[in-house]
């Protein structure tokens, strides 16, 4: 059952400062370094920002910022596969729920690698272990403990089409306060790009989450949205701004 508490605008803006290929790429083809760069397991070093802000957060309405800084690099494992890694740390702003302060500082760091064919064809797949690392410098937008599991992406890249999904559930094993609830977090993530010539391109991508110690009035936050991007070129690699737009059922008065 999806929380029907509140409504909140949340507003993603994401900036690929950076992103270089292994494979030599021509003058004409931001096209292609599009799709490439919408590829979560694609050979390639990049260095994403993405900033989510969520409004009407708790009691009072206020407005909670969180920026992801998402480091990908990958490793070539032989002829036949590549271990793709993606580092997620996330700096947040919000109010507190219960004495009228805030918090400023790091949440927890989310650390996934997945293992990937190097030649799939068009159907392109990778799974393997996900990390959860317990860097909050604040309870409030921490989990207090370590956490594990396995997750899985795959996705499909038809012409102009990159279309997929990302899945991972995540399990504590240690570390947690008696007051603390034990982590079992599921994640899916679907993610539809459409390229236009120039390098633009449409994108919806919601994620999608389910913290299955909750109760099932609070268990669901379920975002809806799209937006516009762009992938232009810096030097030898190319830089790829994205902004989006979505409306989700969140729980943040809980």
């Amino acid at each position: 059952m999806f929380s029907h508490q509140r409504v909140s605008a949340v507003f993603m803006f994401c900036v690929l400062v950076a992103t270089f290929s292994s494979v030599p790429l021509r003058a004409d083809d931001n096209e292609d370094l599009a799709a490439a760069a919408q590829n979560p397991i694609a050979d390639l070093i990049s260095l994403p920002f993405q900033n989510n802000m969520n409004f009407d957060y708790g009691p009072d309405g206020d407005i909670q910022n969180v920026l992801n800084i998402q480091p990908v690099w990958p490793f070539n494992l032989g002829e036949d596969w590549n271990l793709i890694t993606r580092t997620i740390l996330p700096v947040v702003s919000q109010p507190h729920l219960d004495d009228g302060g805030s918090t400023f500082g790091l949440g927890d760091t989310t650390f996934t690698a997945w293992f990937s064919p190097a030649d799939s064809g068009g159907f392109v797949w990778g799974v393997g272990p996900v990390l959860l690392l317990p860097t909050a410098t604040d309870d409030r937008p921490g989990t207090d403990q370590w956490g594990g599991g396995a997750s899985v992406v795959a996705l499909v890249m038809s012409g102009p089409w990159v279309a997929g999904g990302l899945v991972n559930n995540v399990w504590g094993f240690g570390g947690r306060d008696e007051d603390r609830s034990d982590l079992n977090q599921f994640l899916v993530q679907p993610f539809v790009n459409y390229n236009l010539e120039g390098g633009w391109y449409l994108v919806t991508a919601p994620i999608i989450t389910a913290n299955w110690e909750a109760s099932s009035d609070d268990r669901w936050t379920v975002p809806l949205g799209g937006g516009v991007g762009r992938v232009l070129r810096i030097a030898k690699g190319a830089g790829h701004k994205k902004t989006k737009i979505c409306r989700s059922l969140m729980p943040t008065d809980a």
